[in-house]
């Protein structure tokens, strides 16, 4: 894996590796491989006779299935950048994110066509479209590989423009320290228009591993996201604490039953230790190993990392770790000087994580 390659790119390497290996489920439809890149060769083609190329941004209004994913990766084939356009969200968030990216063109399900009128819509469920011819390369690492926008809990959202080389690396960085490999099973469990989904979707795609795409409804059902770890034998989950602590205790309901899970990693929120002691009484803090990450979307999903020990639910606050190898944090004043060891400080981040900035 390197940064002078794109996401697409990597993925298509890892498709002429393992072509008949599993890439990706949802509990009605798998793809292999194989069918995957095909798939979305097939989209990407007409993407691009849509006018779709390097920093043209293309909007994703699809429902969490493997066409979400087909999508995606379509998108990065085509040269553009993919602007996640969850279908769940209000109709002025749509449009406000749809106004401010300037997409020509919306992609996704049909179904899904009315959620974004006035912009050309391309069908990836279209049933016509049924040849599939390799596209060209035509986005280099540093081109956008997505815009995904902040909350906008503190003002207007902002999106926020992440380039191919901004994720590959974080994989680069990340692979030998987590060991991950083709072996692993990831969850989508978290909605495409968070940056986390990033982390679950390449963390199995560039590795050669197979992605369970969670429905909605079941990512809302501790007890029925709980019985799909164990039935697809997930090797790799990413959950925000309070998530995790739902599915912790529909665990202890289903008394706590054996799990392939080896790598549970806590983003997205403030994460409270001593929620865990459950967890660790049963499982221990080795298998699977527990790890605190801390990151904004603005530095690519993670920047810090802490596994975590039975030690940690007995400390204060919560341990976000040491930055990962190609970043640097500093903790400083309103002065930007260094704080002292144990002062109160701002958290500063500079390397090769850090976005471009936002759009416009």
């Amino acid at each position: 894996m390197t940064t002078s390659s794109c996401l697409h790119e990597l993925f298509a390497a890892q498709a002429r590796r393992t072509p008949d290996r599993i890439a990706v489920g949802d509990g009605r439809r798998e793809l292999t491989y194989r069918e995957l890149d095909e798939a979305a060769d097939r989209l990407a083609s007409r993407l691009r006779a849509a006018g779709v190329g390097p920093e043209v941004l293309v909007g994703v209004c699809a429902d969490r299935d493997t066409d979400l994913v087909v999508a995606i990766l379509a998108v990065l084939k085509a040269g553009g950048g993919y602007v996640p356009l969850d279908p769940r969200y209000p109709a002025d968030r749509l449009g406000f994110v749809l106004a401010d990216c300037r997409c020509p063109v919306v992609v996704g399900q049909r179904r899904f066509a009315d959620r974004v009128p006035g912009v050309p819509f391309v069908a990836v469920d279209d049933p016509a479209a049924t040849e599939a011819e390799p596209v060209a390369a035509a986005a280099r690492p540093g081109n956008t590989a997505y815009v995904i926008h902040t909350s906008g809990s503190t003002g207007k959202p902002k999106g926020v423009v992440v380039s191919h080389a901004n994720v590959t690396r974080l994989f680069e960085v990340t692979r030998a320290e987590f060991g991950v490999s083709e072996n692993d099973t990831w969850t989508l469990f978290h909605s495409y228009a968070f940056d986390f989904s990033v982390w679950e979707l390449w963390g199995a795609l560039l590795h050669g591993g197979r992605v369970v795409v969670v429905p909605y409804e079941v990512s809302r059902d501790p007890e029925a996201f709980w019985r799909l770890l164990v039935e697809q034998r997930v090797t790799v989950l990413s959950q925000t604490p309070s998530a995790f602590r739902q599915l912790s205790r529909a665990a202890a309901a289903a008394g706590w039953p054996d799990t392939a899970l080896r790598l549970v990693v806590f983003g997205g929120e403030a994460l409270r230790p001593a929620a865990l002691v459950p967890w660790f009484d049963r499982y221990g803090d080795r298998a699977p190993r527990l790890v605190n990450m801390y990151g904004i979307t603005e530095t690519t999903v993670h920047v810090t990392a802490r596994p975590l020990t039975r030690e940690d639910t007995t400390g204060p606050g919560s341990p976000i770790g040491a930055p990962l190898d190609d970043l640097r944090v500093c903790l400083l004043d309103a002065d930007l000087r260094p704080v002292p060891p144990g002062e109160p400080g701002e958290v500063y981040v500079g390397g090769a994580g850090v976005a471009g900035g936002y759009l416009g």
